[in-house]
């Protein structure tokens, strides 16, 4: 089930230089950074307080990431919430008749398993399911 706590809120950025530079200047300072490979990304996690923004810079030019974010500097990407057991959930999801993007948790930011509820679901809005690592 949702614990019902915001895990953080995702932007793709052009540039995570200037980025990092925006959320410090706010009073967010960096928390984690971390390549993965396999979703072709770069992440840096910036907290204040129990807020998180996590900082998305696609690594290549035909990343998904990259489509999404077209010309722009940043874009909002996504909300992630915190699950207890992310494979009851997604079961529990299914069964309710909610569309999936992610049918298994697969591996997020710092150990983290993550997996995406459908726009549609949502009337657009992308969801992430995250359960930290324990």
């Amino acid at each position: 089930m949702f614990q019902g706590e915001l895990d953080h809120v995702a932007i793709v950025v052009a540039d995570l230089a200037e980025s990092e530079q925006v959320y410090a200047t706010l009073g967010f300072a960096q928390l984690y950074r971390e390549r993965i490979e396999e979703q072709d990304v770069d992440i840096v996690g910036m907290r204040a307080g129990e807020s998180v923004i996590e900082l998305l810079k696609p690594l290549t030019a035909t990343s998904p990431l990259q489509r999404f974010l077209g010309d722009q500097r940043s874009k909002l990407h996504h909300f992630a919430y915190r699950v207890d057991d992310i494979e009851a959930e997604l079961v529990r999801l299914r069964d309710a008749g909610v569309r999936l993007i992610d049918e298994r948790p697969r591996r997020g930011a710092h150990g983290n398993r993550i997996a995406f509820i459908h726009p549609s679901f949502s009337g657009g809005t992308l969801i992430e399911l995250c359960q930290p690592r324990r």
